[in-house]
């Protein structure tokens, strides 16, 4: 199982980073397989050990698109990615589950973070389909928080992400802060379900226990099945019961 994290940040140390790997650690730790905790491994875009990712239950990577920016540049322009970009975008799309993270500049998410995703659609406009995203984001006020919900959660909708209930934004004032850590268990617990398939389960259950559509019970009068003379006037169109109808759908 493999979950990548993109972190946006600029600056060294980096908040947005910070945030990013408390995320990553929660999903590793709540992310369990057959009940058992498993280990959670941190390595830099491209530099994945095979027998590391073999032998961990959960490879985390991340991808620092501070380091890519010049290479999202050039993908621009000339159409192709560099080699740093490329293995990132393999990475991106190969992944069970995704945390993204951004800084807020202008109330939105920093340009750099919407390129990198402008990339990726243009290369393969299925890539993040049906994936389990995390969005999170960084601001210097809380005034920002709103940014998950106007910014992020629309882009991720549009690349036909399953992004996850919960976001979390972390301005300056919520480090060591209450607050921040439940929501960090929280968002990392519905990343970790939906990348273990537990949501998928009940979302099954929930499927069996659907309604199913009703039924036509108008019956004609005359009994030739037409309707002439009842309620409806349906003219000389005859009901067909839906048992009958979903019958003749089957081989």
């Amino acid at each position: 199982m493999k979950l990548v994290v993109v972190s946006a940040g600029l600056s060294v140390p980096s908040s947005t980073r910070l945030l990013a790997d408390r995320l990553a650690t929660a999903v590793g730790r709540l992310t369990s397989v057959d009940g058992q905790v498993v280990d959670t491994e941190v390595v830099d875009t491209e530099i994945v050990d095979p027998q590391v990712a073999d032998t961990q239950v959960v490879e985390t990577q991340v991808v620092e698109l501070r380091d890519l920016a010049v290479e999202i540049a050039h993908n621009f322009t000339n159409g192709f990615p560099g080699r740093k970009l490329a293995a990132a975008i393999d990475a991106v799309t190969g992944a069970d589950g995704l945390i993204v993270v951004t800084p807020v500049f202008s109330a939105s998410y920093s340009g750099l973070f919407k390129s990198f995703f402008d990339v990726l659609g243009v290369s393969d406009e299925d890539a993040l389909a049906g994936k389990p995203v995390l969005i999170a984001a960084t601001g210097g006020t809380a005034r920002h928080s709103l940014v998950l919900d106007h910014a992020l959660r629309p882009l991720f909708a549009h690349l036909r992400a399953v992004v996850v209930p919960t976001g979390v934004y972390a301005a300056s004032e919520d480090w060591g802060a209450e607050g921040l850590d439940g929501r960090i268990e929280r968002a990392a617990g519905e990343l970790a379900g939906l990348m273990t398939g537990l949501s998928a389960g009940t979302r099954g259950q929930q499927a069996t226990r659907v309604t199913p559509p009703a039924q036509v019970t108008q019956v004609p009068k005359d009994g030739s099945g037409n309707n002439a003379g009842g309620s409806g006037d349906l003219g000389d169109f005859a009901v067909v019961p839906f048992e009958e109808r979903l019958a003749a759908l089957r081989v």
